[in-house]
């Protein structure tokens, strides 16, 4: 692989603007641009007049994925990363965001890879027939951090294989003998792992 990636993305409506430890870009009452929780800067505090705004612009109610839907995901990511010739290394699905460890050939625009990670995930939802309350599975954008090097690789999988809560974590044979972990899947609420 030429590249590595790490990707993460919120469902719609679970993480808004001003909400504290907010991550993402919004206008200041001056109309100027501003991200919050840039990687090495101090957290953020709660702007709460713009985290009422978030709300009531919202189109739907927020949405929060199932243990059955991350596993969907888990399989969905595996298949797009077969078809487009891509080593993942890591994922993890937790109830309001998703994270992805991958690798690619050549140097594609990430943009479009999280596009491609984010419509590919919409439509195996949306075929399962599982059902939602907003007009959209996952909110706009996300964080596509580029690995330089693999110490950076092997500490955003041990990210990964380490969240708190997750629904499905998943770990490449490759990617559980970089960091020496144990079991490759885990899905919250099985009593044993399987791969």
């Amino acid at each position: 692989m030429d590249r590595y990636w790490f990707f993460t993305w919120r469902t719609y409506g679970t993480w808004l603007p001003g909400r504290d430890g907010f991550v993402g870009y919004y206008h200041d009452n001056q109309g100027k641009r501003v991200i919050d929780n840039s990687q090495g800067e101090s957290h953020t505090e709660a702007i709460p007049p713009l985290e009422r705004y978030s709300h009531e612009v919202m189109a739907g109610e927020p949405v929060l994925l199932s243990g059955e839907q991350a596993v969907i995901l888990l399989r969905q990511f595996q298949e797009t990363a077969v078809y487009r010739g891509w080593s993942l290394d890591a994922v993890a699905v937790l109830s309001n965001h998703v994270h992805l460890v991958f690798g690619v050939t050549g140097d594609p625009e990430p943009s479009e890879l999280l596009k491609s990670c984010k419509s590919y995930a919409s439509r195996a939802l949306n075929r399962a027939g599982s059902q939602r309350i907003a007009p959209r599975w996952f909110a706009d954008g996300g964080s596509k951090r580029p690995l330089r090097g693999e110490a950076n690789r092997v500490r955003a999988i041990q990210y990964v294989r380490d969240q708190a809560g997750p629904l499905v974590v998943w770990l490449s044979p490759e990617a559980t003998i970089l960091v020496g972990s144990h079991p490759a899947t885990h899905v919250a609420g099985s009593p044993e792992a399987s791969s």
